[in-house]
């Protein structure tokens, strides 16, 4: 459920018509809804209220400070995936404390700022890791959290970019690796085993996947503890899809509910740690773009517009597909298939083909489903600014982020001297 609707033919979100938003704040830009945002955090955190949980949103999905800040006051913890991440949670009001901190390729200074500032948890990706991480704590003379980011060779059946536990991977260690990796920690004096760590993937639409990895990772625990190690959370990762055309995904409530089930049968007493991401802000999200001009040809009609890939890039990357409505229906006027592209001088700038709209130029449009992913993907290409970003609340809206200028785009560029 979202608060995006119309009303008397005009799009809505919440309370606050979003033609009246285009015109002042100027597009494209990227508008998210509080009570969308706020109602689908809740969704997963009253899903597991019968277990000791966390819910750690997933920054990399949107890391606007303005959507983080929100989520801080609901007592969210975070997942991130580098130190900037970090510093966004910090800003926004987060915990570090609540904060489990993943990712591949994490740097000497990284890690340090995560242990200096308490981070909760270290999820940890390879050996190699664990020696930086030791050796970075031993140089602070601290012990730091960890956990290992397990790989269980499960096929999430999702797109395979966002396929993160099969044994190709570059994603966690090796599930007949994992046991000795613990005996490793043990015998570490500045790192601590704190918990098993697993993520299979993204926009994974069915429970199946989810329930595999669990069981997998529940034989794990079971042999860490005949080995007397003890593991105190259980971190599941994130990946529950969203609807993007006709998906069916299991609701919170659904995926908890077999998260649940499992654990109940092994009695096992741990803290759950989930990472949703997408699931929370996906669809909590839509992107406004302006209609420049309508060229038609003997193949094709397109609608060229002012948002493109570098302000959305999963149709680009993923063959993603965004639903795309006008924000003012127009009965009286004729449909037409188009092909919705953006300004950038590439081939491959489309937003969606062959989509039947009634539209004219300088029409307003939106594309559904930009809560995640989009933003944070979002790049300078062709020297184009980043859009704004917006949250609205009710009938009434804050911009978060602004349009960005050609002043902010070469802030840190330098011509040759002299």
């Amino acid at each position: 459920m979202d608060h995006f609707e119309y009303r008397d033919g005009q799009l809505y979100a919440e309370n606050v018509k979003l033609a009246d938003l285009a015109r002042q704040v100027g597009t494209p830009c990227y508008v998210y809804s509080r009570a969308t945002l706020e109602r689908h955090w809740h969704a997963f955190d009253s899903a597991f209220s019968e277990m000791r949980h966390l819910v750690c949103y997933a920054v990399k999905s949107n890391a606007n400070l303005g959507v983080l800040n929100l989520l801080a006051r609901l007592g969210s913890g975070f997942d991130i995936v580098s130190v900037g991440e970090l510093e966004r949670v910090i800003l926004a009001g987060g915990d570090p404390e609540k904060t489990i901190y993943s990712g591949v390729a994490k740097k000497e200074h990284e890690i340090a700022r995560a242990l200096e500032v308490g981070i909760r948890c270290i999820n940890i990706e390879s050996t190699a890791e664990l020696e930086r991480v030791n050796k970075v704590a031993t140089r602070l003379n601290c012990v730091a959290p960890v956990s290992v980011r397990v790989n269980p060779d499960v096929d999430a059946k999702t797109h395979p970019y966002i396929a993160t536990g099969l044994n190709q991977a570059k994603f966690g260690i090796q599930f007949d690796e994992a046991l000795e990796t613990y005996q490793l920690i043990q015998s570490l004096q500045h790192v601590s085993s704190e918990g098993i760590a697993c993520h299979i993937g993204s926009q994974i639409t069915e429970i199946g996947p989810f329930v595999d990895a669990l069981e997998k990772v529940l034989t794990l625990l079971d042999d860490l503890s005949t080995q007397g190690i003890q593991i105190h959370e259980l971190d599941l990762g994130g990946g529950l899809g969203i609807r993007y055309q006709d998906e069916q995904p299991p609701s919170p409530a659904e995926y908890a509910a077999a998260i649940c089930k499992i654990l109940k049968r092994h009695k096992w007493e741990v803290q759950i740690n989930i990472e949703p991401g997408r699931a929370i802000s996906g669809n909590a999200g839509i992107l406004l773009s302006n209609v420049e001009y309508l060229k038609h040809n003997r193949e094709k009609n397109f609608a060229i517009v002012d948002a493109g890939m570098n302000t959305l890039l999963r149709p680009a990357l993923y063959q993603a597909w965004h639903e795309i409505l006008p924000l003012q229906t127009a009965e009286t006027r004729p449909a037409a298939l188009y092909d919705v592209v953006g300004p950038i001088c590439e081939t491959g700038d489309v937003l969606g083909s062959d989509r039947k709209l009634a539209i004219a130029a300088d029409d307003l449009i939106a594309i559904r489903s930009a809560g995640a992913y989009s933003a944070v993907m979002s790049s300078n290409y062709n020297t184009l600014g980043r859009a704004a970003e917006v949250i609205v609340d009710d009938d009434q809206w804050i911009v978060t982020r602004q349009h960005e200028t050609i002043n902010d785009m070469v802030a840190g560029e330098s011509l040759l001297p002299d």
